[in-house]
């Protein structure tokens, strides 16, 4: 519906679009704050606040660092939460914790000065690690595996689990990298990308970063598991809506870019993952190709539970996907948003361009489903047709913004 961090967790929790981010009122003190990073609105009331009025215990764990800060309001309506501390840019630890060679080894030549930045900062944060325990997603999972023991006594619960990780810095334990990489690389690790074309990074260090990307996920994949054993070995599985998904992707070389630049709205930014789990089984290995989103996960939560949802979330239930039938209203396309760019799509193509609809680009998804092959300049009327009758509707029929 909307990228990246902070955009989508505001849509996630509230059941409301976040974008097309009209009235941004950007937060000072964060390095990177595209149009819409700002705190949840104060007449917007999260699904938190709502299980807790219903008689829910609501718990969140996590260690991503914009959900510390007080200012972005994401604490609502939870009764407890556990802050992991020194994710990313959290200033945690004093950066002289990190040296000029520490920062050397985990960057390439290539990598900016904001980029470095960021490394000095983690490197310092997470000095002394020794266990792959003493990892992100380990203890973020560990302390989600804690919860869980004890939320078991006290139901019904409502549990979030928000790991920061797979996003970079990638440097997971030795192991998870081995398993893709072929031994023969010797340079420096890039453990960050910079948020552009691929032009900065030379073609063994793109290998590289894939390599320390793929461990990333696998650890986090890992520890995963272990929760939803947890669950099962806890007799929670039985009675427990589980749903897992993520905030956007990223690029690692394809399309010519890396990290998650405004413009590249192609399926490795845009394309999440997005399960749902019922304890009865219900529509089990199944798939469907309704465009879904962040923005009906509190509905469906609610619409699981029996209880009746605010009219000013526009998301949807989606809960009768899993009984065979199709949502309340029809989405024969959608929309999302990234700063100041849209995109669109329908089961036939995919266009996105600027707020103003300068640099669109065009795909056919039937006969290039990759989308490497852009056809804007042969059909201009297709990306004004999709500009108009898909964005510019979802918008409210308004001009968008451009900040």
């Amino acid at each position: 519906e909307s990228i990246p961090t902070i955009c989508f967790r505001r849509s996630l929790h509230t059941g409301i679009r976040t974008w097309p981010f009209r009235n941004f009122s950007p937060v000072k003190g964060d390095a990177f704050m595209p149009a819409g990073w700002q705190p949840v609105p104060q007449d917007q009331v999260m699904v938190s606040e709502i299980l807790s009025e219903q008689g829910f215990g609501t718990h969140l764990v996590t260690d991503t660092l914009h959900m510390f800060r007080a200012s972005y309001d994401f604490q609502r309506g939870f009764d407890t939460f556990d802050f992991i501390r020194g994710q990313e840019r959290d200033r945690y630890r004093p950066v002289m914790l990190a040296s000029e060679k520490d920062v050397d080894r985990k960057t390439v030549p290539g990598n900016d000065a904001h980029m470095r930045d960021k490394v000095r900062q983690y490197l310092a944060n997470t000095a002394g690690r020794r266990r792959e325990e003493d990892w992100f997603a380990p203890r973020v999972f560990g302390s989600a595996m804690e919860h869980l023991e004890l939320v078991r006594e006290a139901q019904p619960f409502f549990l979030v689990v928000d790991s920061f990780d797979p996003h970079e810095p990638w440097d997971p334990p030795k192991k998870y990298a081995d398993l893709y990489d072929d031994g023969g690389y010797e340079g420096p690790d890039p453990i960050v990308p910079n948020y552009s074309d691929a032009s900065w990074i030379g073609e063994e260090e793109l290998r590289r970063m894939r390599a320390l990307y793929a461990g990333e996920v696998t650890m986090v994949d890992r520890w995963l598991g272990n929760f939803l054993d947890r669950m099962d070995e806890l007799g929670l599985a039985e009675n427990t809506l589980l749903m897992v998904l993520s905030d956007h992707g990223v690029a690692l070389g394809e399309h010519d870019d890396t990290g998650k630049p405004y413009w590249a709205l192609w399926p490795e930014l845009t394309d999440t993952v997005f399960y749902v789990r019922h304890p009865e089984g219900k529509g089990a290995g199944k798939t469907s190709d309704f465009f879904a989103s962040t923005h009906d996960v509190a509905p469906t939560i609610l619409g699981a539970m029996g209880i009746e949802r605010p009219a000013a979330m526009n998301g949807q239930d989606l809960t009768p996907i899993l009984e065979g039938r199709e949502p309340e209203r029809p989405r024969p396309y959608f929309t999302l948003g990234y700063d100041n760019y849209s995109w669109a799509r329908d089961e036939d193509y995919v266009m996105f361009c600027r707020n103003d609809r300068s640099e669109a680009r065009l795909y056919d998804l039937k006969k290039d489903p990759k989308m490497e092959r852009d056809l804007a300049g042969e059909d201009p009327g297709a990306v004004k047709r999709m500009f108009e009758e898909y964005v510019i509707k979802d918008a409210g029929g308004e001009p968008l913004p451009l900040y």
